[in-house]
Parts: structure tokens; sequence; C-alpha cells
């Protein structure tokens, strides 16, 4: 899959909700601010499924995805490891490392990422293709999440790194309150008509963008 940018739309930093179809947030400068703030439509998860696009030519480590509780900064992380060359779930106290994985520079990847908190189980898909299955943490933490594009949180919405900032582009994000069957996340990665997450919509996201973060169109090259 392969994007090309279109026209920029500034956007002031005021809570939104919006449909984001065929839009996708850019990260255009490395910071220690510039973020998006997600708000989720309901916070106790007991099971979830993350699943978003993003594009970036970066050759250190950055985040993905940061959900943080009160209690627990790193409550659910997805983050890549430049110098290892994996991708880490994180879940509460633990982590999940995912290597070998064809993580090109300046190429649109998927993830989807599930953790039951319950049972403390992960599992990553990356480009459609399933990862094994492994064990993190288990948590019966309950508090109101902060969820951040673009930034990763060691602290409950704030502690951030600019050498784990996201720079690049996102699209797509969208978030369930269950763990999305194989078939929906081949749907999802194919850019089918899949069911829309029900905690993070993408079609109708809350959202409040800090900093210089831009929304452009997305366009797909024509075959």
């Amino acid at each position: 899959m392969k994007l090309l940018v279109g026209l920029v739309i500034l956007v002031a930093n005021a809570r939104a909700i919006q449909d984001l179809s065929g839009k996708m947030f850019t990260f255009p400068q490395q910071t220690k601010t510039d973020h998006v703030r997600l708000t989720p439509s309901h916070t106790n998860l007991g099971v979830a499924t993350v699943c978003h696009r993003s594009f970036t030519d970066l050759k250190r480590d950055h985040t993905l995805f940061s959900k943080s509780l009160p209690s627990s900064a790193n409550e659910f992380l997805v983050f890549y490891d430049f110098k290892n060359k994996e991708v880490e779930v994180h879940g509460r106290n633990g982590k999940a490392e995912y290597g070998g994985l064809d993580y090109k520079p300046n190429t649109w990847h998927s993830l989807c990422t599930t953790w039951d908190a319950g049972s403390g189980m992960v599992q990553l898909w990356f480009n459609g293709q399933p990862l094994v299955r492994k064990f993190v943490s288990q948590s019966n933490k309950t508090g109101v999440p902060i969820i951040i594009l673009g930034q990763e949180q060691d602290s409950h919405g704030g502690g951030f790194d600019i050498n784990q900032s996201f720079l690049g582009m996102m699209t797509d994000v969208h978030m369930w309150d269950y763990a999305l069957s194989p078939c929906e996340i081949q749907k999802y990665v194919s850019e089918l008509s899949f069911t829309p997450g029900n905690v993070l919509n993408w079609a109708a996201l809350d959202f409040q963008i800090y900093g210089r973060v831009l929304i452009e169109n997305k366009q797909m090259y024509c075959q």
C-alpha cells in the first residue's frame, strides 16, 4: 500500500470529533511536545485491539501507540526498538518482543495488537501476518486512561522524550474492546469493509492536537 501527501489543513488545538476517513496525521518534526491526544468512547477495557498504519524514516526508537493509567504509564504501549530491530508490546509491567520483521523505512505498515488484561496474553499482527501469542502481564487496574499518538508517556499524560517521539505519518487508528478476529484484521489491512472500532473510530475520532501536527489528505497511487 502506497500513499501520497495531499492538501495540508492546519488544525487549532481544540478538542474535536471528526470523520478522518481519507485523512492522516502528519508529525513533521522531532519534538518532546507535539502529539495527538485521543479520547476513547469508554474506558474500562479488559480486552483490547488497536490497529493503525504508520510511515516513517526514523533510525531510532519511536512510539506507535501509548495508553497510560494513573497507576501505570505503560499500560498498553506499542513501541519500535531500533537497536534490536523489534516491535515491543508493553502491557502494564511486562513486554513482548517481536523481531525479524520487514520494518522498512518510507513504507506504510499496518499493525494490529491485541491484549487480554485478564490472561495477560498479547498478539501482534504485522502487515496482516499473525505473530506468536505471548504473555506480558495481567492487570485489573482501572482509572481514566490517556491515549496519545506521537509521544511515549513516561508519566500519566506526560514525561515525553524527544528521542522516543514519532516523526512521519499515521492513519486509520481504530480500537475495539475485544480481540478482533483474523478475518476482520485481514479486512482492515486490505482496506476492505470492516467493523470500525467501538472505542476509537477513525471515522468519528474524538481528539485534540497539541503543537504542530497536521491533518492531510491520504491518496492512493493509481495502479
